[in-house]
């Protein structure tokens, strides 16, 4: 027995079971035309990853939508009724859910202008991570702490993303260090080349710069910038840089300041002189009968 009709529709108990085998179909075939693509005809193309990613990411949704459509109509369900029904729910529902339909066509966007992609290293905000999987609604992120982000995707679209793999995944490291006023910019100079030259993460046969950058209050700043093979492997980079700097550096007798301040004091006030006249001759000119100091004025 229906217990919703409209039209030629009518709803059921056994309409709504079956929807359940209708949207698993769905799935299965939009799952299986992207294993298809990606294995069999975008391999001819001679696509870069951004367009095959959003070539499958299209065409397995328009299958899915395909597939739901003809069992919908297989069951029973008047396609034109059912539109009427929406739309007289989505007047109701708009406003509250204003955030899924923007969190949905930023999706469609992402797919279509190919901003990011799974795979690609990204900064978003305050997070860096790898993109793992996109969806209508959101991206997930994995951070390089290993942390699971779900982040919208109204956000994306939205925000500044720092996308280190969007065509080439290599970057130039930029890596400061201070020397000594006293150092041989010259041996500065020599011993930091050799050092990105000497590098394992070095891309390639790029060569890398160094710059000398500002004069600071504890030293000269100086910079090696180095090209690296992938945005993924930044932090393991710097580490072993900073690491081949420091050695470098000891070997070739260059010094390192640490933040310091020296104090020059040309004259004192005259009120401060006696002040600081050492105690033992303050007690040596205090009368022999005088009062022992006050133990609470002393402590306090």
């Amino acid at each position: 027995e229906p217990f919703f009709v409209s039209g030629n529709t009518q709803i059921s108990v056994i309409t709504l079971i079956l929807l359940v085998p209708i949207f698993y179909l769905a799935s299965w075939a939009g799952n299986g035309t992207r294993r298809f693509l990606e294995a069999g005809v975008l391999d001819r193309l001679s696509l870069d990853p951004s367009r095959r990613f959003s070539v499958v990411s299209l065409v397995r949704y328009g299958i899915m939508a395909v597939v739901v459509i003809i069992g919908l109509s297989i069951i029973g369900i008047n396609l034109s009724s059912l539109a009427v029904i929406f739309g007289v729910l989505g007047i109701g529902l708009g406003f509250g859910l204003q955030g899924v339909i923007a969190n949905l066509f930023a999706g469609f966007m992402i797919m279509i202008s190919r901003p990011i992609k799974e795979g690609d290293r990204v900064h978003i905000g305050e997070l860096e991570g790898d993109v793992v999987h996109i969806r209508l609604l959101y991206s997930v992120v994995n951070t390089i702490t290993n942390e699971t982000i779900v982040i919208p995707n109204r956000q994306i679209t939205e925000n500044t993303v720092h996308n280190q793999s969007y065509e080439d995944s290599s970057i130039i490291l930029m890596t400061d260090v201070q020397v000594s006023y006293g150092s041989d910019l010259d041996q500065v100079n020599s011993v930091m080349l050799q050092v990105g030259l000497q590098s394992e993460y070095r891309h390639g046969n790029r060569p890398p710069r160094v710059l000398f950058r500002s004069f600071d209050d504890s030293g000269i700043t100086v910079t090696l910038a180095l090209p690296i093979r992938d945005a993924v492997e930044r932090h393991q980079a710097r580490s072993a840089i900073v690491m081949d700097i420091w050695r470098a550096f000891k070997r070739a007798g260059i010094e390192i300041p640490f933040p310091q301040r020296d104090v020059h004091v040309k004259a004192l006030p005259a009120e401060v002189g006696p002040s600081l006249k050492p105690l033992a001759a303050q007690d040596e000119d205090a009368p022999a009968d005088a009062a022992p100091p006050d133990d609470t004025a002393t402590r306090r």
